[in-house]
């Protein structure tokens, strides 16, 4: 008999409806489980298991948060029932565990099938039940779902697999798990103690804010500069021809401008060749997650989180394909099963059929899931929300688009003119004959309509300097923060039609932060944790993200792309079974013990080590109270009362002010010599630190 045990009750609905499809006995309701013929069907809720805290390892002794337990890397891993905020377990998460715990070793079960979702987190939730609760041993299967329409549920009960086969996705899981465990209670507890303010540190949340807060920093910081193009906007044949030169000016560099406008305007502009081609243009590709959530962003202004609730909604009614996918390409082995699709698609009305095209099946560029798609089975429109109808017919029509019978037909045409032997000019532009696709997916195209022009044309030109200013760089939207998360290291894509290759690989090597499957929730933490916002589609930084970032600058905590996807990487060789989970955990060991030597052995002259918030530092010069490590940087107990005004900033000139040069500034008047300071013309300068008339000025 088995017993299956799905992620969530909903899972466990839908396998109910795919079981009825193999036997004809209908499944009782029980006490927390289902009943019927073959098959027994329990749940969890998501994870019913989370690792314990530091004091299970090393307690505190004061009962809170100290560093003397910290850092804190445990021989092994424990894993305890989920609790609430009150540090207890939910009476209804024991309940349930107890149900499975019985149902694991009832002596009828002899195969037990783990229905976590199809993905590394879903692969570890049941694990972790199954340890748990079984006592001794069982056969262990996996139910893989692509989708969770009866017809797949049944099929794939019929394919278990040995769970033994999916062990190098477990290892990933369990080592994904564990470290990102290392990074946010040790560096989270570390910057929350030495700053005075809860600062949530995690191996992914920071990168992604540290990008949001550059970004806007650099907006911020921008000082646009003036800059001349000379350019022509005369008619030929009733029509406006634009010419702009790829030569650039500087704001003093106008005469300049002015003479080569005046060569270009002795010379005869000539139309040297005109070309025109009919072509067909090709539909774009299928939706990963990310791709989704950056077009209902684009087009909706509906954020990740909501998007991706929404999406996971109509996948567990069966509507649409796993959602946690980060390719936009088809299985070669799935072929059948998207015939069946089109052929529930056509009876919609739309105009599809089946093509097999390297650009839409590529077996290379899929991780663990295909691209989203609908599936067989059809939403009644009045059954859906407002939201639901957009995401799902977003999904649906990009589908059409892909598989259209109909072509989309266009004419392109290119230009040639040239101006003497100075400069050629190449126009461009596109007009659609024939749109096919583009009825059900956006397009608007690139290039405009150009001017009718005839080889051996005369252009009538008068070029003149047009002043133009630098921009700033934009801020992130969802397209283009998700773009650079794929992967950190490239540039956003000028053209969108270029190979894929070089995204695929980042993704598949470890190189992007974060995974589909986490990346929204963390992007929504940074907002509820008020360290970024997003405000229409763009993201901004808010205060306490830029306090994040500039504490852990202070603290010398580099949670920045690099290291991050140093771990991605390593992750991805546990994947393929090229080192152990020990081995990438000790990674991230060596990372974090890093933070903690470098601030107990920093030098007084390179220290940057400010000290514990709370901690006496020395005595004010001006009343002799105690001087204490502030969340801002070091203050007379005075404060508090306003009876002093006594303070020293923790960075003076972009320096940090180390708690061992504060000490020796207390206590003699004087710090050592400090290097590094950087003056306000961006030059950087060295100087002691001296009290005068209760005041710290530099002493050179």
């Amino acid at each position: 008999m088995y017993l299956i045990i799905a992620e969530k009750p909903s899972l466990a609905r839908n396998i109910i409806q795919g079981i009825a499809r193999l036997q004809k006995e209908e499944m009782v309701k029980k006490n927390g489980y289902f009943e019927g013929g073959d098959y027994v069907v329990t749940w969890v809720f998501g994870h019913l298991f989370s690792l314990a805290d530091i004091e299970e390892y090393s307690p505190s002794k004061s009962g809170r948060w100290e560093m003397d337990n910290l850092p804190c890397f445990p021989s092994e891993f424990k894993f305890n029932l989920k609790t609430g905020a009150d540090k207890k377990v939910d009476s209804g998460v024991q309940k349930q565990f107890n149900t499975i715990k019985y149902l694991c070793n009832r002596k009828n079960i002899d195969t037990i099938v783990n229905a976590g979702d199809s993905d590394r987190e879903g692969e570890i939730i049941v694990r972790l039940c199954v340890k748990h609760a079984l006592e001794g041993d069982k056969k262990f299967v996996r139910l893989w779902l692509p989708d969770q329409t009866p017809e797949t549920i049944s099929q794939g009960l019929q394919e278990m697999k040995d769970e033994s086969e999916y062990e190098s996705l477990a290892n990933e899981g369990y080592a994904r798990t564990f470290i990102d465990w290392l990074y946010g209670v040790n560096l989270t507890r570390y910057a929350t103690l030495k700053t005075g303010k809860l600062l949530r540190v995690g191996r992914v949340i920071v990168p992604i804010v540290k990008a949001i807060y550059d970004r806007d920093l650099a907006i911020r910081n921008f000082v646009p500069e003036k800059y001349y193009v000379i350019s022509s906007h005369e008619k030929t044949n009733e029509e406006f021809v634009d010419l702009t030169s790829k030569s650039k000016f500087t704001k003093d560099e106008i005469n300049n401008a002015k003479e080569l406008c005046d060569k270009y305007n002795s010379e005869t502009a000539t139309v040297t060749s005109v070309k025109t081609k009919k072509d067909v243009l090709s539909p774009p590709k299928l939706f990963s997650l990310s791709k989704l959530q950056s077009y209902l962003g684009k087009k909706y202004k509906m954020s990740m989180d909501d998007s991706l609730s929404t999406v996971q909604k109509l996948y567990e009614d069966g509507y649409v394909t796993y959602p946690r996918t980060n390719s936009e390409y088809l299985a070669t082995a799935e072929q059948g099963k998207i015939k069946s699709i089109i052929t529930s698609v056509g009876k919609m009305g739309y105009p599809v059929k089946f093509k097999f095209a390297k650009s839409i099946f590529d077996d290379s560029k899929i991780e663990s899931h295909s691209a989203l798609t609908p599936t067989y089975k059809i939403p009644d429109p009045k059954a859906l929300n407002e939201r639901e109808k957009q995401v799902y017919s977003t999904i649906l029509r990009r589908f059409v688009a892909v598989f259209c019978s109909e072509d989309c037909e266009i004419e392109k045409s290119e230009i040639k003119i040239s101006v003497g032997k100075l400069e050629e000019f190449i126009l461009k532009g596109t007009v659609i004959n024939v749109p096919g696709w583009t009825k059900f997916d956006d397009y608007t195209p690139k290039d405009k309509i150009l001017p009718k022009l005839s080889k051996g044309d005369i252009v009538n030109i008068n070029f003149a300097p047009q002043e133009k200013e630098t921009t700033p760089p934009k801020h992130y939207t969802i397209e283009t923060l998700n773009n650079y998360l794929k992967n950190p290291f490239k540039e956003d894509k000028a053209n969108a039609d270029e190979s894929d290759d070089e995204d695929y690989k980042a993704i598949f090597e470890g190189l992007e932060l974060g995974t589909e499957a986490t990346r929204t929730g963390i992007i929504e933490n940074a907002c509820k944790s008020a360290y970024i916002m997003l405000k229409k589609d763009s993201y901004h930084i808010l205060p306490d993200g830029e306090y994040l970032i500039e504490a852990l600058i202070q603290l010398g905590i580099s949670m920045d792309k690099y290291k991050t996807s140093q771990l991605g990487q390593a992750l991805k060789r546990v994947y393929r079974g090229e080192c152990s989970i020990f081995d990438s955990v000790s990674l991230a060991e060596n990372e974090i013990r890093e933070v903690f030597d470098a601030s107990k052995n920093a030098s007084i002259e390179k220290d940057t080590n400010i000290g514990l918030f709370g901690e006496v530092v020395g005595k004010c010069p001006l009343c002799e109270k105690d001087v204490v490590r502030t969340k801002f940087g070091y203050g007379c107990v005075g404060y508090k009362d306003s009876s002093c005004k006594f303070s020293i900033n923790k960075s003076i000139c972009s320096r940090v002010i180390s708690v061992s040069n504060v000490k020796m500034l207390l206590a003699t008047g004087k710090t050592s010599k400090i290097q590094g300071f950087i003056s306000k013309n961006k030059k950087q300068f060295d100087a002691y630190l001296k009290l005068q008339d209760g005041k710290v000025v530099f002493d050179f």
